[in-house]
């Protein structure tokens, strides 16, 4: 800790015109038009599966299972689509026209009731179905909470940038087979350096320490992968687009130039490659990784008590968001404080959280300014080199 240096309480300005409001038909109409886009994309899933649906994704859930909430879904949007009127409120009557028209679109395309067969599997398809179900997830867990146990109480669910960032939600999550295909290339790379007696000895331990293992190498790939994108300069052009963000929640980790995108997925995929662990450690760890990536970014006081010095927390990843002086360049791990606390890159000021958020430099504020940055930046730092 700093001691030098005068911590502050982020303030954080309220936008009234933006916030949801029970009674004003602003909640009923979202709420329909994003039940009605799900529903859409969850039967033209269901129609064109090669295409729309990830291979590995569909042996995990029931597909005749998953109708039964794709029905509630459709009804529940026609239902808050008509809310929306009933309310009264103009403004946000064509949230809710959209959100029903969404519906009747998918009921006439078969809705609920598309039949469920074999599918062809193809190397590349969109993650309409990983879309479909983070999302989901996510705002029924994450949002939730974030309401519940706010660390910047004042903080709107469509907070500036929100819509820039739920693009890139969506581009990491219907990309994912074109990016396991490219991880999966990366790492038949290493195929000289697997041992089968090295993985039959990690298989032979219980399900439990494979997962352990599993989480440590990973970690140790992530921290230096993600150092390596700090102390770079050529390499912190394109992780500063995932630092440009400048409000903390459950969309925020979200947004990364698709350069780390694809190169954090196969390099981390090397050691779960290498270790060989069982089916169901591997899949714990899946989990578990994707639910702290969001975890760690969204904007929860949640303490976690002696756990915080175990694994990374909301607080402990805000700090490596900060702009403020004592925290750049620090706290790198994705999984646990471990290397943080090893290679001594660790910041957590007892219970003081970040007042500031995003890069020292500002970025441009869109998707194509994000894609360029890194290519602008580095030409630039070349034409200073040549002037010398």
């Amino acid at each position: 800790m700093d001691e030098k240096y005068e911590y502050k309480v982020r303030q954080v300005e309220k936008d009234l015109s933006k916030e949801f409001r029970f009674g004003e038909g602003r909640i009923s109409g979202v709420a329909s038009l994003a039940l009605g886009i799900l529903s859409l994309l969850a039967v033209l899933a269901y129609l064109y599966p090669s295409h729309l649906t990830t291979t590995e994704l569909r042996q995990i859930y029931d597909a005749e299972q998953l109708q039964i909430v794709l029905k509630y879904g459709m009804y529940f949007s026609l239902f808050l689509g008509v809310l929306t009127f009933l309310l009264n409120k103009a403004k946000y009557k064509a949230l809710g026209m959209c959100g029903i028209g969404l519906t009747l679109l998918a009921f006439t395309l078969g809705g609920y009731n598309v039949p469920v067969g074999l599918v062809e599997p193809k190397a590349l398809s969109l993650g309409v179905d990983w879309l479909i179900l983070a999302f989901m997830g996510s705002v029924f867990i994450f949002l939730i909470l974030e309401k519940l146990f706010p660390q910047y109480r004042d903080q709107l669910i469509m907070r500036p940038e929100w819509d820039m960032d739920m693009f890139y939600f969506c581009f990491n999550h219907l990309a994912i087979s074109a990016i396991l295909l490219f991880a999966n290339y990366h790492t038949s790379h290493f195929s000289w350096a697997v041992s089968s007696s090295f993985q039959d000895t990690i298989q032979s331990v219980p399900v439990w320490m494979q997962f352990i293992v599993i989480v440590l190498c990973a970690d140790f790939v992530l921290y230096w992968e993600h150092r390596l994108y700090h102390e770079v300069t050529s390499l912190w052009h394109i992780h500063a687009v995932h630092h440009s963000v400048e409000h903390m929640d459950w969309l925020a980790g979200s947004r990364a130039h698709f350069i780390q995108v694809f190169s954090e997925r196969a390099m981390v995929m090397v050691p779960l490659y290498l270790l060989g662990p069982d089916e169901a450690a591997l899949n714990a760890y899946v989990a578990f990784a994707a639910l702290q990536a969001i975890l760690i970014h969204s904007n929860l006081s949640i303490p976690f008590g002696p756990l915080k010095y175990i694994f990374v927390t909301p607080q402990f990843h805000h700090w490596h968001h900060s702009s403020e002086k004592p925290a750049l360049d620090t706290n790198y791990s994705a999984h646990t404080i471990l290397f943080d606390v090893m290679f001594k890159t660790m910041h957590m000021p007892g219970k003081h959280w970040p007042a500031q958020f995003g890069t020292t430099v500002r970025l441009p504020a869109s998707v194509i300014g994000h894609l360029l940055y890194p290519l602008a930046a580095n030409m630039k730092k070349l034409k200073r080199r040549i002037q010398r």
